[in-house]
Order: C-alpha cells, then structure tokens, then sequence
C-alpha cells in the first residue's frame, strides 16, 4: 500500500519538482513504517508518478483543445508556492507528460538533490551483495553483525534547506512541520539495508555485536556546502588533533541549530541544487572488537621482565611474560597486536611462585573468536610447553568488564613473598626470633630511588601483616613475609638509605640487604572460602591452591566481582 495520503500530495509534487527521490520524500512526509522504503526505487518511482497523476482539468483549466503530447507549463512553476520564494537555482521545473502525470526534469535517475544518492543507488540489493562479498572474503567469525555508515556531513545541510522549504510551505496552509517529524537518514537506511545484510550472510544484525561492518561515503562535488558554516557560526568549527576537517558532522548539526532560518536561506539555496554525480563509496572496512584473555602466570626466571624492557630506545633483555604468552594468542586469534596488563607487577629478578599473578591480554582485531574449551586447554599447553621461564593455568575467555575489576583494588589485596636476607654481622637463630612475633607492622616509605624516575614522590603507609623467619647461617636467613600490596620489599629489607622507617636493617641494628625474593602467593582474605562454599566475588574460577604452611584448600570462585570487593 503506498504510504502517502492526498494531504501528503502538495509536498511530495514540491520536493518531487525540485528533484528529490521518492525515499527522501516519504521521509519529509513522516513515513516512519519499513515495508514502503524496502521496495526497489524503480517500483517506488512508478509508484510515486501513479500518485502524483493530476487530472488535465485540474492542471489546464478550460482548455477545449488538448494539449499537444508534450508541454511545458511555465505557469504551473509560478503556481506551485514557495519555490520562487526560496529556490535561487531556477530548477525544478515541471512537465506534463503524454500519460498527464507529473514529472521533474530530474527524474529519469537524476541524482537526488537531499540524500545525494545514498538512498538510490546504496541501498539496492546489488550494493548490499558487493559488501557482504567483502566481509566474507575478510576472513573474520562472526554469529552477528553490527552495521555502521558514515555519511558526508553536507547531507545536513541539504536535508536542513529541504526541511526549510517544506516547513514554508506547510505553514501556509496552517501545518507545522518540526525537525523531529522527519525521518532520519540514518534510520530509512537501516530499515533498507538491514534485511538484506541479515538475508545474505544468514546473521543478525545486532547492535551489541563485537563485529562491526562499516561503510564511508563521500561526495567531493559539493564538499563545498559546509562551508559558509564557518564563516556564520566560528565557535562550532574547531580544529581537533584527531580530525582531518573541522567540518564534522557534530559541527555541521551544531551550526545548524544556532544559525537563523532567515541567513540560511540567505547563504544556501532552499531546496537544494541537483547535482551531478551520486556519492562515492570510500571505503568498506571489517572490524572485530578486542577480546580479552585472562589467567595467572608464574615466572621463573630471574633475567625475565614482565613487560619489554627498553631503556633510552635500546633492548636490554631478548624477551619478556607478556611477550611469552601473548605470541601463541596472536597467532590462534589471528589478531593485529595486544596489550598485555596485570595485577601488579615484580622487578625482573623477582620469581612469581604460588599460585601465580592474574593478568589479562586484550586482543586486538582478532578474526577468529570461537574457541571450545578444550582448544583453550591445549593452546595454555601449548604456551607451557614453549618455555621454562613460565606457566600459565587457569586461561580463560572474559569480558572488558572483568579486566577492570582485576586493576581495581590493587593497593588492596595481601601478598606473601620469601627473600633471602644477608646481613653484614654474625646472626644467631635467636638474634632474628623476635621478628615472628611483630604483628602489622606500620612502615612508612618515600617513593624508592630506583622508580623515582616513573613515579611521583610520596610517602606511603604500608603494612607487614606478619613474619616469619628461618635461619640459614650466620649471615644469611630466610624472611616469609605476608605484607600489604604495594609495598616495596626490597626497600624494607635495605631501608633505602633512612628512606623507608623501620626496616629490617634498623629493627636488627645492623646492615640487612635482600638477596633473593619471591613472590609466594596473593591472598585476598574477603573472597578466600573453604571448598565447597559460594565463593563469590574472588578473580578466577575452580583454581584450588594450597597457602605455605598451610592444609586448608580454596576455591576462586567466579571471574567476575561485585564492585565493592577487593581483588587477587
């Protein structure tokens, strides 16, 4: 059923005369149901002449002979309200043809003079056919789709001159037309092209999808129609690091709705000039959301970084954690780069033993996303296999959401590391037994010499939970300390030059340097229950993990955290 009513009539004969395609018309005519915009432009151009068919009485008034086959009324121009009034191009013009109907200058396929040729010829199932060839050929899994397009921003401008001389027109006949009333661009064109994408690729389309199909359009011949923008309205038109022009379509609408009806028309013709060419296709580009893999690692390795360490441009060591682990999901998520993070990190010559640091790798663009768990089973086996410097366990497909909860709380979380302390005097068993029995011990410490160059100078209150020694000689004993995250262990053995009070140097009144350190285990004691109960809110599932010195077995129960929890 064609969607427009005899009240429609009068605008469409206006819009149609000045060279607006059928589609543009429905939207300016509020048609905001699907089925009419899905038909082929050929049908809708049939359609829309069939409606626009005017008896010759009604065109000729007593004329008692009939008009030769073809005749151009010049007066029908001047009779048609409004056109005179806004139009400084001088086209328009309307015809009858032999069958009586009407018909513009501009209809065999004249480009239209609003949408520029997007919803005529872009629209169309063998367009639609060209993309979907080229997302196949991308090579990328998808189950859905989400599709974007990115219109040139003088399509404001041109609907806005439109919208101008509908609006004149409809007020002299007492109506009222708002910018909200006509159909969006945007919205016509999802209603078009989304069936036919879902058609041929056999997906959804589904704006939530990770996998994103985007088409940009460009018409340089009248690049030009933003300009006077500019030149009306300087605020709107800023110039941003990150955009080639400031004609924006955001800037474009801005200056749209500050400038005065009245210099609009002024500066730009209402309705709009032809032109002669239909936008171009810029470019179809396929894209799929990063994915994020996250699990625990332990290093073994005392010469290994967490991350490239590179000082003044120049490599110090071949490889690092992250570059370990993250060269096999590259290669099986087929994915451009990464971006590795942690829960913390340890200098290069500190172990991370226990049951090993969380950290999350981000995925960017990878074309292949489904994965059976078993094939994550083999691919961490895989990662195990190619290197004595690391394990990774617990490896697991998450969401963005889950990696912020593993950064939250970092300051939070209680660890427990092993060092291996020297001192410069003798020591007995006896002279290092009081430190068992110093509980929560409040240190205060200056930002470290060795990381001031990255880090800003503060002085941070830390705790040491608790302490445990075992003595290996007369210079040497072995320190298990359970301390607060983010302190500086190393400092505490040493005291950094008077710059962490006290430290274990101070307490012995001597001089106490560390050796070794390992990181033994992160224990958040919020979300630490006994096997078998809920668990919830702690960082990775089903990862049972035994405490130095202890029976007792955990459970990380989910992944996912509540907000107000604290994080391993």
């Amino acid at each position: 059923m064609f969607p427009l009513t005899e009240e429609n009539k009068h605008v469409a004969q206006l819009l149609f005369s000045t060279g607006t395609c059928p589609r543009c018309i429905f939207r300016f005519c509020g048609v905001d149901f699907h089925a009419p915009y899905k038909l082929s432009y050929e049908e809708l151009l049939n359609e829309l002449q069939k409606f626009l068919e005017t008896e010759k009485d009604e065109l000729v008034l007593e004329v008692s002979n009939p008009p030769p086959k073809k005749i151009r009324l010049q007066e029908l121009e001047d009779g048609i309200d409004g056109i005179d009034n806004l139009s400084q191009n001088g086209k328009g013009r309307v015809s009858i043809i032999e069958d009586g109907s009407i018909a513009s200058k501009n209809s065999s396929l004249n480009v239209c003079n609003v949408c520029l040729g997007i919803l005529q010829r872009f629209c169309e199932k063998d367009f639609i056919k060209k993309v979907c060839q080229k997302v196949e050929a991308s090579g990328f899994e998808f189950n859905n789709l989400v599709f974007s397009v990115s219109f040139p921003p003088q399509l404001s401008v041109r609907e806005h001159a439109a919208w101008l001389l509908v609006k004149q027109e409809m007020g002299k006949q007492s109506l009222s037309l708002g910018r909200n009333d006509v159909v969006q661009l945007k919205e016509a064109y999802k209603w078009i092209t989304h069936p036919l994408f879902t058609e041929e690729l056999g997906v959804p389309i589904d704006g939530k999808s990770l996998f994103e199909v985007s088409v940009v359009f460009a018409h340089p011949e009248t690049v030009e129609d933003c300009h006077f923008l500019r030149a009306i309205c300087p605020d709107c038109f800023k110039p941003a690091k990150n955009k080639q022009s400031v004609f924006t379509r955001m800037a474009v609408m801005k200056a749209l709705n500050k400038i005065k009806e009245e210099d609009f028309c002024r500066q730009f013709p209402c309705p709009p000039n032809s032109p002669k060419a239909v936008c171009t296709v810029l470019e179809i580009e396929c894209a799929h959301g990063a994915v994020f893999v996250a699990g625990r690692y332990n290093k073994y390795s005392r010469t290994l970084p967490q991350t490239p360490w590179i000082i003044d441009g120049e490599r110090k060591l071949e490889s690092s954690v992250g570059e370990l682990i993250s060269g096999h999901l590259l290669t099986v998520f087929k994915a451009e780069s990464f971006n590795f993070s942690s829960s913390g990190r340890e200098d290069v010559d500190v172990r991370t033993l226990g049951n090993g640091r969380p950290f999350a790798i981000e995925l960017v663009n990878p074309h292949r996303v489904h994965f059976t768990s078993q094939e994550i089973k083999e691919l961490q086996q895989k990662i195990n296999n190619s290197s004595n410097k690391i394990q990774v366990r617990d490896l697991q497909l998450v969401t963005r959401e889950a990696i912020g909860h593993m950064k939250e709380g970092e300051e939070e979380k209680t660890k427990t590391y092993s060092a291996l302390i020297w001192t410069n005097k003798a020591i007995q068993k006896k002279d290092i037994e009081f430190l068992n029995d110093i509980k929560d011990l409040k240190i205060d410490q200056k930002t470290p010499l060795r990381v001031l160059h990255r880090r800003p100078l503060a002085v941070r209150t830390r705790l040491i939970h608790s302490m445990e020694t075992c003595y290996v000689d007369e210079h040497h004993f072995r320190l298990y300390l359970k301390t607060q995250a983010g302190t500086y262990i190393k400092e505490f053995v040493h005291g950094d030059f008077g710059r962490t009070k006290p430290n274990i140097g101070s307490l012995m009144n001597m001089t106490a340097d560390i050796l070794e350190l390992d990181v033994e285990r992160y224990w958040i004691a919020d979300c630490l229950t006994p096997k078998g109960a809920n668990g919830a809110g702690s960082t990775f599932p089903n990862i049972s993990c035994t405490h130095f010195g202890e029976k007792e077995n955990y459970i990380y129960s989910s992944f996912l955290k509540p907000r107000n929890s604290t994080e391993s």
